[in-house]
């Protein structure tokens, strides 16, 4: 393995985890300031809001992007350049944004929903619009041309049939195979581009009506779709980078044979790269000038995007672990607990999703519980994983043995704190509220109870940076780098 390679690698897990304690820090302070153990204005909580949601969405997305990026390097020729120009870009465009939401108290929400970033300038600094606009760029340059040059690289090794296994679809041993982790790399790599691509029709129409003094004005639904269909999906294709990661290590970790690609994993996972596209309908149920026809493919969308994977993946574990004897190793625990907040927060928004309950539960906590669920107990769990085995792989350390302790700090703290607000979703506490009104009776006590669980997940977090870190830092030395390179 390329020494220059293992060194971004490390140096992304460091930064990337770092900025995982900064974002869990401030999600704590916002429960507990909604549960009236402290108070901060409002103005303050939105700013908070806005740099936790983004923050999180940002890592997780670059997370899997690290990992797939690592692993791909076993099957196509790719090097750390890539990776290398997006994480000085990525260190670059946060700070930006960090500058407009600490300096210029931006706090549109990590969504910014037009009209807002425009029209309340009187809540922030003039300046902080632009720029935050401008931090979203430079995210985007860094990331647009690191997935089109990993794509690009799949590519040269593999045709555009193969890269998608079309060729596993009609014959039962092909000639060429594609590995699992190539598939699900490529589709999920095609949803980021056009993710991305998307994201520079916002910033364009963006900064149109920012620099034409007020000649040029947005049509509201068409920006809300656009930013909904960049944000919905690259939270969920981020995910699915995660689950990449599984299917290449999880079976090589647990001393199984690894997992082929077979015609129901290449048709499932075919079928979630259209679908995944179109989901985001649901989040526009509210939007009654949306046509009718796009709010009821929506509906089907939301349903069909979950089925494939999950039902790919599911039936791909099992057959993994039924009878067999496994190396339960900290990685593979994280996999197995990953994928099992991500099947409980898919069947969260999967009731969320459907209209007759979408009417009660649309800007409820039931949504942040469904994507709290499926992001710090599921995709957060799977990248995790990664971040164990290769810190592992750069000390040559297999041993652990304070996985039970940090294992159940992570379950207790995190089934509990998601609990909170599925509870407070069930009983109709609105979302994005600094204070909640006195007619939630409860809202309060589930908010300051979810701070605590969250303080319990940040100390299990504590523990297992503690031991990567440890690790990874070795990559650094000259003498891991002489034994490496030979």
């Amino acid at each position: 393995m390329n020494i220059s390679l293992k060194r971004i690698t490390s140096t992304w897990i460091i930064t990337i985890l770092l900025l995982f304690f900064t974002a869990i820090i401030l999600g704590i302070t916002m429960r507990f300031n909604q549960g009236k153990v402290i108070s901060i204005d409002d103005g303050k909580f939105y700013g908070i809001m806005t740099t936790h949601g983004m923050t999180m969405i940002a890592i997780w997305a670059v997370a899997g992007m690290v990992g797939v990026h690592y692993l791909l390097s076993r099957y196509i020729n790719v090097g750390a350049g890539l990776s290398k120009f997006a994480f000085i870009m990525t260190v670059i465009g946060v700070a930006m944004f960090y500058v407009t939401t600490f300096i210029g108290h931006f706090h549109a929400g990590w969504t910014f929903l037009y009209p807002l970033p425009f029209k309340n300038s009187f809540a922030w600094e003039s300046w902080a619009t632009p720029m935050f606009f401008w931090s979203l760029t430079v995210l985007g340059v860094g990331w647009l041309v690191w997935s089109v040059g990993l794509l690009v690289a799949i590519f040269k090794k593999y045709s555009f049939s193969q890269t998608f296994a079309w060729q596993h679809l009609t014959k039962k041993d092909p000639e060429v195979q594609t590995p699992p982790l190539v598939l699900i790399s490529a589709i999920s790599l095609v949803g980021i581009v056009l993710c991305l691509l998307t994201a520079v029709v916002i910033l364009v129409l963006s900064f149109a009506e920012i620099y034409s003094d007020g000649k040029f004005v947005n049509d509201p639904l068409l920006m809300k779709n656009l930013i909904y269909f960049f944000g919905h999906t690259i939270a969920n294709e981020s995910l699915y980078l995660g689950l990449g990661i599984v299917y290449e290590l999880m079976p090589e970790i647990s001393g199984r044979p690894k997992f082929k690609t077979t015609w129901y994993v290449a048709l499932g996972w075919n079928f979630t790269l259209l679908f995944v596209l179109t989901a985001y309908f649901h989040h526009l149920y509210m939007d009654f000038v949306q046509p009718l026809g796009l709010q009821m493919f929506g509906q089907f969308a939301s349903y069909f995007a979950s089925i494939p994977s999950a039902v790919v993946t599911i039936i791909s574990i099992i057959v993994l672990l039924y009878g067999h004897r496994i190396k339960w190793t900290i990685t593979n625990l994280l996999f197995f607990i990953g994928i099992t907040g991500w099947i409980i927060g898919g069947v969260g928004a999967l009731i969320d999703s459907t209209i007759s309950n979408n009417i009660f539960l649309h800007n409820t906590l039931w949504v942040p519980a469904h994507f709290h669920t499926y992001n710090a107990l599921g995709n957060v769990l799977l990248i995790l994983g990664f971040f164990t085995w290769v810190a592992n792989e750069f000390s040559g350390s297999q041993t652990d043995p304070m996985r039970k302790l940090k294992l159940a700090l992570l379950i207790i703290g995190g089934f509990g704190f998601v609990l909170m607000f599925y509870c407070g979703g069930a009983e109709s506490v609105p979302r994005r509220y600094s204070v909640y009104p006195a007619e939630f009776t409860r809202a309060a006590l589930f908010a300051s109870a979810a701070a605590w669980f969250a303080i319990i997940y940040l100390l299990g977090m504590s523990l297992i940076f503690v031991d990567i870190f440890k690790k990874c830092i070795r990559v650094y030395s000259s003498s891991h780098s002489d034994s490496s390179v030979a």
